[in-house]
């Protein structure tokens, strides 16, 4: 797993496959520190109960990673690197979306039952946040 967190410290997003353990009596996922997750999680939240036309995230971070999860439901997150914009649907509890620093995101279109599940590899600190959209491209200019 090491070669897979070396990986990742290069990119600025991924969509990153976790293992479910699974039979008759339900599924399980273990996330752990230095076997799948790319950094050490200083921090967990999580968002639930959105109205479906809310736009969430409008923000990049100058330093911490995340790692998110949608737990329950679906939502769309548009990432922006200040070069290209993707979209990612996610709608499936055994895949994490992996978003460095540096990065704008907004998510939007929630389903009514979505529960969405955030690693953050540091503590809140309000100095961390870009929340001018164009003040991020000036940073990352």
């Amino acid at each position: 797993m090491l070669n897979f967190m070396i990986n990742i410290a290069h990119k600025k997003y991924e969509i990153m496959d976790f293992t479910v353990h699974g039979d008759h009596n339900g599924n399980l996922i273990s996330l752990e520190q230095d076997k799948n997750l790319p950094f050490t999680v200083r921090r967990v939240y999580y968002i639930y109960d959105i109205p479906k036309n809310i736009v969430r995230g409008k923000h990049a971070h100058k330093k911490n990673e995340q790692i998110i999860i949608c737990l329950s439901g679906s939502c769309d997150f548009i990432l922006d690197d200040g070069k290209t914009k993707k979209t990612f649907h996610l709608n499936d509890p055994s895949k994490g979306l992996y978003i460095g620093s540096d990065v704008w995101r907004e998510f939007s279109c929630f389903s009514p039952d979505c529960v969405i599940m955030v690693l953050a590899s540091t503590l809140y600190d309000e100095n961390d946040y870009i929340r001018d959209y164009n003040e991020f491209l000036r940073i990352i200019g």
